[in-house]
């Protein structure tokens, strides 16, 4: 299996080596907000995200590709990344995107997608090679298609966003439960025309939303049932039992995250940064994504040359 280091060469193969960028999803925007959780996910589950009145919260809009200036009408995946600020310092993360299924099982076959084309690069014959190798994936790649997870006129606002791996919730009565999110619009603000065919159009159209007001979206959480498996994130969950774990509102911009901080320090959003309450399944492609954001972080931090 490859290092997390030749993970992030092999995404740089596929979109170039951009340095001071993440290898994917490299362009995007940060922006603050608050997050109230409910009375049901505070019965579920004892992390302080879900246990406080309010929690603020650092969002990230940001698109597939690993090249910061792709153009906003390519066909890519989008994603909401999402960190909740902890009342006793830190925070814990949820990143999300509009792929609802996750077409490979193991991280060798993720970073083959990649460069294949899977996040939206025209390469279709490394895909039609990756299909022969991997037919497992036809289906989710075929039901992602048909989602819309790649349509590059839907605004970031008309989306629903897929956390695809699976947590264990540890409740206060010491019980615990298998649970996937889903953030998904909770309204609130009346969404303007389609976002402008232009280079950074879904992000103008995101900025537009704002000076009209506060963006909402709701946490959806999944109850993994009887024969779901937590560990696999391609399996598809049959388990019909669903809670509203609370409502984000997203009240701003936040460009002083864009860029490293004043020690050199680059904000990352980890799905391996988890608090008490919350824990990890043994998703390959979980531990293997954790390594991989230390190393694209490690290399964001170093001095541009």
């Amino acid at each position: 299996m490859l290092t997390a280091s030749e993970a992030i060469d092999y995404a740089n193969s596929a979109y170039g080596n951009h340095p001071g960028f993440r290898a994917l999803h490299a362009k995007g925007q940060f922006f603050t907000g608050t997050f109230s959780p409910s009375p049901s996910a505070a019965t579920l589950c004892r992390a302080a995200n879900f246990q406080s009145e309010i929690v603020p919260a650092y969002v990230r809009f940001s698109s597939g590709s690993g090249h910061p200036h792709a153009h906003d009408t390519a066909p890519d995946v989008r994603g909401m990344a999402v960190s909740f600020r902890l009342p006793q310092g830190g925070g814990t993360d949820i990143v999300a995107q509009t792929a609802p299924r996750f077409p490979a099982r193991d991280p060798q076959a993720f970073l083959e997608l990649v460069k294949a084309g899977g996040l939206g690069t025209r390469r279709p014959w490394l895909m039609v090679g990756f299909l022969a190798r991997h037919p497992r994936s036809i289906p989710p790649l075929a039901h992602n298609l048909l989602a819309g997870a790649i349509s590059p006129r839907r605004s970031f606002l008309q989306r629903s966003y897929y956390a695809v791996h699976a947590y264990r919730w540890l409740a206060p009565d010491g019980g615990a439960r298998w649970v996937r999110y889903v953030w998904r619009p909770a309204g609130g603000t009346p969404v303007k025309a389609r976002p402008a065919r232009t280079p950074h159009g879904v992000y103008d159209h995101l900025q537009a939303q704002l000076a009209i007001g506060p963006i909402r979206f709701a946490l959806e959480v999944q109850i993994a049932g009887p024969g779901d498996d937590p560990h696999d994130p391609s399996a598809v969950w049959r388990s019909k039992e669903r809670i509203t774990a609370g409502i984000l509102e997203i009240a701003g911009p936040d460009p002083a995250r864009q860029s490293a901080d004043a020690k050199g320090q680059v904000f990352v959003f980890d799905p391996g940064k988890l608090t008490d309450g919350i824990e990890a399944s043994d998703d390959p492609i979980l531990a293997y994504r954790i390594a991989a954001y230390s190393e694209s972080a490690h290399r964001r931090s170093q001095p541009m040359r």
